[in-house]
């Protein structure tokens, strides 16, 4: 399976020409991050040569939806229905012994020190070295049900780390156990397979394994291992797992930090996690996300399509497609596909979609015809089936996202453009221009070969 683990899909990359090795010598102090900015949407990034290490860095491992559809073995077209197929049906995980899994060739226990890694700083006014591609996982002591996501994790000392945690189940987990007057335990996977990685977005109820909706998309069943130092299993084939666990009752300065609106995330008090133990692989690689570039943003933006698509079919089941553009960095702005059958169901969709996630802001409805991820056709759409006094829908006093800099804390206003042709209109007032035979016709079946080109006669009469 091309992707069993980073290193497997790193293989399938190399051999399609998607990987950019890097010899020089390069700095963790913003040159990483900008050689993998450079190549963002082209290729992945391996860096060979870290100044002061010899650990190798790779970056950029799926920044396009076709390389993610690849990794689950589909097309993009058919990426949600597969991803939303697995997070509805999650397979369970299989334990494997310490000796068979990599990511417990080195064990280290005492004189813990982050620093032994090759953690990059990735924007100007960060307030230092961050883990940006970490899978932080905890258990719910009661279900035994584990919990996976990705939070910024600041290096904050040799064995601590400053962690954000917004209000979703990791939170809602620590602050049972803070209240308990008990620590959390957790551990911190980096250097995944691109599949895992993906499933540990996913938008689920309490109570969900994101590793078992990695074991449904990879369709077996996703081997894991035991902790050394904590009650948590983590990914056997991970590159490198920190293990520890988030303090109660202490909060410490993190941030600022750059993220993904492309602004500042700002500094503050934040929870804290207390490094217990490290295991990796031999010749581990560190696997990094560059903020706001479009691994960062597809992770977050295609399971919340799947979501997204499921919520809007409560009301109007007959969307075709949805699609949360990199433009709106795939959290602000939803473009909608559905075949209207009725007046009023793309007004109905947008609110459908405001329903689905605080953080969506604009939502665009237009019909099946219009290809939602080409923004050149979306937008063709709003310059002629869209009229302001009768297509907009502005709703205001609203709940954001407190990241987006135009709100006030979060809060704010949201806007939808219905762009459907309304029923019954004549049929030629909205019929798209066609040439016959565009689609069939092959471009170089007629292009001259011949390097000589135009013809001299034709030269001549100037």
């Amino acid at each position: 399976m091309r992707a069993k683990s980073l290193r497997t899909w790193l293989e399938y990359l190399q051999k399609t020409d998607r990987v950019a090795v890097m010899d020089k010598e390069v700095s963790l102090q913003f040159e990483v991050a900008a050689l993998t900015k450079k190549l963002d949407g082209k290729k992945a990034t391996y860096f060979t040569n870290v100044e002061d290490y010899e650990i190798p860095i790779v970056s950029g491992i799926c920044a396009t939806r076709e390389q993610f559809a690849e990794a689950l073995e589909t097309d993009q077209y058919q990426l949600l229905s597969k991803f939303t197929e697995a997070v509805t049906s999650p397979t369970q995980c299989r334990h494997v012994k310490k000796e068979n899994a990599p990511v417990k060739e080195n064990i280290i226990l005492d004189n813990i020190d982050l620093d032994c890694f090759p953690i990059p700083v990735h924007h100007e006014k960060d307030s230092g070295k961050y883990i940006t591609a970490g899978l932080f996982i905890v258990r719910d002591p009661v279900t035994r049900k584990q919990n996976v996501s990705i939070h910024r994790l600041q290096i904050s000392g040799k064995d601590r780390l400053g962690v954000l945690l917004l209000p979703r189940h990791t939170y809602h987990l620590f602050k049972q156990a803070e209240d308990a007057g008990r620590p959390l335990e957790c551990a911190i996977a980096i250097g995944v397979d691109p599949v895992t990685l993906l499933a540990s977005q996913a938008s689920t109820p309490f109570g969900v394994d994101e590793l078992e909706i990695a074991s449904a998309l990879l369709r077996e069943p996703l081997e894991v291992v035991r902790c050394e130092t904590v009650d948590i299993d983590v990914p056997a084939y991970a590159e490198i797992v920190l293990e520890g666990k988030i303090l109660p009752k202490v909060r410490e300065p993190e941030g600022p930090f750059g993220e993904f609106p492309k602004y500042y995330g700002p500094r503050g008090d934040k929870e804290v996690v207390q490094i217990t133990g490290i295991t990796h692989r031999n010749n581990p690689i560190f696997y990094t996300i560059v903020p706001a570039g479009y691994e960062h943003l597809l992770l977050g933006g295609i399971p919340r399509e799947a979501s997204l698509i499921q919520s809007i079919r409560q009301t109007v089941p007959s969307v075709k497609a949805v699609h949360m553009s990199p433009g709106g960095t795939c959290r602000y702005h939803a473009v909608i596909s559905i075949k209207k059958r009725n007046e009023g169901e793309g007004k109905n969709a947008i609110i459908a979609s405001f329903a689905n996630s605080f953080d969506i802001k604009h939502v665009v409805v237009v019909d099946e015809e219009v290809d939602v991820f080409n923004m050149e056709e979306v937008e063709w759409a709003i310059a002629t089936r869209f009229q302001a006094e009768t297509d907009l829908v502005v709703i205001n006093g609203t709940q954001g996202s407190k990241l987006d800099p135009s709100t006030d804390e979060g809060f704010g206003s949201k806007m939808g453009f219905d762009c459907t042709i309304p029923l019954g209109s004549e049929p030629m007032r909205y019929k798209r221009i066609h040439i016959p035979g565009f689609d069939e016709i092959n471009i170089n079946d007629y292009i001259n070969k011949n390097s000589s080109g135009l013809r001299t006669q034709h030269l001549e009469k100037k």
